[in-house]
């Protein structure tokens, strides 16, 4: 028996294929000791000034304080209760917002890029609600609905609904028009084209918008929540800021930007498997 000799063309490309791994797998590394890098050079030089007030800590803060603040939150809980009550209040209160806006965002979005009669008679009436500052209607929907649950999932949706709904409705008027056709002349009726054709057109579009809308519903429980409750992060900072605490209001923030990015990476999976018929995107730009 002999055995088989690679090709040239096919040892020339394997080769190439591990350089470029490896080049992959360095660049990672360096990108990722950089993030680190520029995280310690930040709170490095924060802890440093105010240790030599530069910066007052009585209004600046200092990372190691709010590094003690999620500690004794964590250990002993807060007025309001555990630390894992707000987080869990603060959490389902976005979580409701944000379904009920993503709902609501997606049917308005469809319907209205389906229906053109829909949309030039509710679109003046859509541009007028959108140009309100949403937050304003924080306080109404506190009188309004009181300072339960209620008030804070109400500015949750508000915040999160315009949001899908401007990428449902483009994403919809977007769809190839041939793709349409097509189904059309293939027997589909309105309804099915809707369904099997505009749905997964505009999902791309649909998907992009949920990236930002869980931190607008995140935004609206806390907002909220900082307007009038009886638990929640919100509560936290508020209460932080009456007793002129800063590494309160920080250590807050940390929690919140840690819920945010483990939605976000929830999500990222959640678009991968949604899409994963689309062809792999191939792009030089910046990444986020």
């Amino acid at each position: 028996m002999t055995a088989r000799v690679a090709a040239p063309e096919e040892s020339a490309g394997a080769l190439e294929e591990t350089t470029a791994r490896t080049r992959a797998r360095r660049r990672r590394v360096l990108v990722n000791v950089a993030r680190v890098a520029v995280a310690v050079v930040f709170l490095g030089a924060w802890e440093l000034a105010t240790d030599v007030n530069i910066l007052d800590p009585f209004f600046f803060g200092q990372p190691s304080a709010i590094v003690r603040q999620l500690g004794d939150w964590f250990q002993h809980g807060t007025d309001a209760g555990t630390i894992w009550e707000q987080i869990g209040v603060t959490l389902e209160e976005a979580f409701l917002g944000f379904g009920i806006g993503l709902v609501l965002g997606v049917t308005c979005g469809v319907a209205f890029g389906r229906v053109r009669l829909l949309s030039q008679i509710f679109g003046p009436y859509i541009k007028i609600m959108n140009s309100i500052p949403r937050i304003v209607l924080g306080s109404i929907f506190l009188v309004w609905l009181g300072l339960g649950i209620e008030s804070k999932v109400a500015l949750a949706v508000v915040l999160v609904f315009f949001a899908v709904f401007f990428n449902a409705y483009q994403g919809t008027r977007e769809v190839d028009r041939s793709y349409m056709a097509n189904a059309r002349i293939l027997g589909a009726s309105r309804g099915q084209v809707t369904r099997q054709v505009v749905l997964p057109s505009a999902f791309t579009w649909i998907i992009a918008s949920m990236h930002i809308s869980f931190g607008f519903a995140l935004i609206g429980a806390i907002v909220g929540e900082f307007l009038g409750a009886q638990r929640g992060l919100g509560l936290l900072i508020q209460q932080a800021q009456g007793s002129f605490n800063p590494n309160g209001v920080f250590a807050a923030m940390v929690i919140i930007a840690a819920v945010a990015l483990i939605t976000e990476g929830f999500i990222g999976l959640l678009e991968k498997k949604l899409l994963a018929w689309r062809p792999p995107v191939t792009t030089t730009g910046a990444d986020l």
